[in-house]
């Protein structure tokens, strides 16, 4: 057997790396020319699941060097108002990671070959197997079909054609803060956290999480995986002022044709009269790093007849950053497909990775649509299909 995953993002490396140590053939296609062709957001925040699933895929090694790079948020979240008075802080014990996306991303691709500018078109499936098809004109053959193509997949639009994804109502401008003498001043201790968020008028929203490092990333790669150097060293804070579509007063097509210094004047006019604290940030922005990103949410639909053609990560149970639980699912999708692929046969192991996926996946669906809706004015969640 040999597994076919479209997607180069969190869920088909996880996957990857686990059939890897299974001793099971894939092949990864990816649509982009490069890993990092995209820009794909900055920090992600890994708790105890994605840290397990980690665990479980990568070579040890490579799983310490994952966590060398990765920063020791303090356990909680904090949510001050627009005067930066404190409202509540959330605490949770658990493991809080707050790593750098593409870090991450380069750390599972070592060693993992991948064909990019393969734009996956569709697929066919008969009993021996399936074929997937690119718009270059070739095509490839394997056992399974994994489509880990992202929030737009192609693969879960044939496959699934009923599995909606909607708009939650919200768009985010992504901004990051390089962590110099100057900028860590402006913070006081507690908010170097596993996140922090000023809550404004009509639910605007400035939320920020560092990305810091206990010892420089060139030595932790020497020390642990002397063939790998990782592109990013500096640390910094990820931040981003996030509001609904009508606050906001742009839609996606004048936002995404927006230089990214007219996107800082646009994440400014959000903040105008808030604490001084929050127009500081945005001032300190690396403008040409800052990109808009609508949020959007799966909506949960019951589970179908295993096939060969299956999905992970957003292109299954895409959902708002408000759970921060997205690249934690995704890790999670790709360690209990490659367990289960690992110990029985391709169907039976699918159903069993669908059966798990769908209970898990959807409920952090759920969940995040509810803290979007609690906290950042997210249209509540559709009815299920």
């Amino acid at each position: 057997m040999s597994v076919i995953i479209i997607g180069a993002g969190l869920g088909g490396l996880s996957l990857a790396n686990g059939l890897s140590r299974a001793g099971i053939p894939c092949r990864i296609y990816e649509r982009d020319e490069s890993a990092g062709a995209r820009k794909q957001g900055y920090r992600l925040h890994i708790g105890d699941v994605g840290d397990s699933a980690l665990r479980e895929v990568l070579r040890p090694e490579l799983h310490e060097l994952f966590r060398a790079t990765a920063g020791r948020a303090l356990p909680h979240t904090n949510v001050y108002d627009e005067r930066l008075e404190l409202v509540t802080r959330l605490a949770d014990e658990g493991t809080h990671l707050n790593v750098n996306r593409f870090t991450l991303r380069q750390i599972l691709l070592h060693g993992r070959e991948v064909c990019y500018g393969k734009r996956f078109t569709h697929y066919e499936t008969d009993e021996d197997g399936v074929t997937a098809y690119f718009a270059d004109g070739t095509s490839a053959r394997g056992g399974l079909l994994v489509g880990a193509d992202g929030i737009n997949s192609p693969v879960r639009r044939q496959y699934l054609p009923h599995a909606e994804v909607v708009d939650a109502g919200l768009v985010h401008l992504y901004g990051r803060i390089p962590l110099t003498p100057e900028t860590r001043a402006l913070f006081e201790p507690e908010m170097f956290a596993v996140f922090t968020m000023m809550l404004g008028p009509h639910r605007t929203m400035a939320g920020f999480a560092p990305v810091d490092y206990a010892e420089p990333v060139a030595d932790a790669c020497a020390r642990l995986v002397p063939d790998l150097r990782l592109r990013d060293t500096d640390p910094y804070l990820t931040c981003s002022i996030g509001a609904r579509w009508e606050v906001v007063g742009h839609d996606e097509a004048g936002l995404a044709a927006m230089t990214p210094g007219d996107l800082q004047k646009v994440a400014l006019g959000l903040v105008d009269g808030w604490h001084p604290l929050a127009r500081a940030m945005v001032e300190r922005w690396d403008v040409p790093a800052t990109f808009p990103q609508p949020i959007r949410t799966s909506v949960p639909i019951a589970r179908w007849a295993p096939s060969r053609v299956t999905l992970v990560g957003d292109a299954i149970h895409a959902m708002s950053p408000a759970g921060g639980a997205g690249a934690n699912t995704a890790l999670r999708d790709g360690a209990v497909l490659a367990a289960a692929l690992a110990g029985a046969p391709v169907l039976d192991a699918v159903e069993a990775y669908e059966t798990a996926m769908v209970d898990y996946g959807f409920a952090a669906v759920r969940e995040s649509a509810e803290n979007g809706r609690r906290y950042l004015g997210q249209d509540a969640l559709t009815a299920e299909a």
